[in-house]
């Protein structure tokens, strides 16, 4: 049997390190090889590097069929649920396995919906779909939320949502620094919301750069804080001179006649008072003038 190396397959994943495929081939110099390859009919579906190395030095290897595969998205899910599982996929290459997790299955969603759709108008029947075809019928496309993806990838939803904004902004020489340990998972999240000549400048910078970047970022969006000074000056009280404009240095003519008009009204009013706490006296002294003389 000769067997297809799909070129898109062998990149799903990510390669080894120069470390691991080394150790791998004195494993298998060793040992040979102890896993069958999966194949789905002639295509290699899982062991490329194995079937390289094997290539490579004549090394026997056997090979196992994979019978439930219809389409190539079933590969891609059985590929993502077999790197999930092991130890050593990393935790971004996990958070972007369960990303393309959840895209395949919103397509089928999608799909699925469109082909109710189409069926409820007439339009089609469930057997225009071939068996080798990316349609409908399908086991049903469940509906994975955040907490969803992060459980499935053994991680927390805010490292997936740190991820996501990896995979879709960064560039590959931020994504590069951070799978070989130059920056943090959270610092290569906060650099990929520059513009890719910037991230790429700070690539290129090294590691200090990088997180030189990644600090100027955070600060840029921190809400700036209000002078001391400033501060200190709203607090203090107004003197009595500014409080009762005494001094009406500053003030106009129109407002020094109010302020006038209020001291007389003010004067006014504290002489009716007066005259008002007398009339109550006389009053209560004619009053007692009768209960006397009885």
């Amino acid at each position: 049997m000769d067997i297809i190396v799909n070129q898109e397959l062998k990149a799903y994943i990510d390669p080894l390190t120069q470390d691991e495929h080394d150790a791998l081939e004195r494993s298998l110099l060793a040992e040979g090889c102890r896993d069958a390859l999966v194949l789905w009919g002639d295509v290699l579906i899982d062991g490329h590097n194995r079937y390289g190395i094997c290539s490579k030095h004549g090394i026997p290897f056997n090979t196992v069929q994979n019978t439930r595969f219809k389409s190539m998205d079933d590969v891609h899910l059985w590929m993502i649920e077999q790197h999930l599982g092991r130890r050593s996929v990393s935790d971004y290459q996990r958070g972007v396995l369960a990303l393309r997790k959840r895209d395949i299955l919103e397509a089928r969603r999608r799909a699925e919906q469109e082909q109710l759709r189409r069926e409820s108008d007439g339009e089609a029947t469930l057997s225009e779909a071939g068996d080798d075809s990316d349609t409908p019928p399908w086991e049903p496309a469940p509906k994975l939320s955040k907490a969803d993806l992060a459980r499935e990838a053994k991680l927390s939803p805010s490292q997936v949502t740190m991820i996501e904004k990896i995979h879709e902004h960064a560039t590959a020489e931020v994504i590069e620094a951070m799978r070989v340990g130059a920056i943090s998972l959270s610092a290569a999240a906060t650099v990929a919301s520059l513009p890719e000549e910037e991230q790429r400048a700070a690539a290129r910078g090294g590691k200090d750069e990088l997180k030189q970047a990644a600090k100027r970022v955070r600060e840029s969006k921190r809400k700036p804080k209000p002078a001391r000074e400033d501060a200190d000056d709203a607090a203090q009280p107004l003197s009595m001179a500014e409080a009762e404009g005494l001094d009406g240095s500053s003030e106009s003519p129109e407002v020094q006649a109010l302020r006038q008009r209020v001291a007389s009204l003010t004067a006014e009013n504290q002489a009716l008072r007066m005259e008002l706490d007398a009339l109550r006296a006389r009053m209560l002294a004619a009053q007692a003038e009768p209960a006397i003389e009885a």
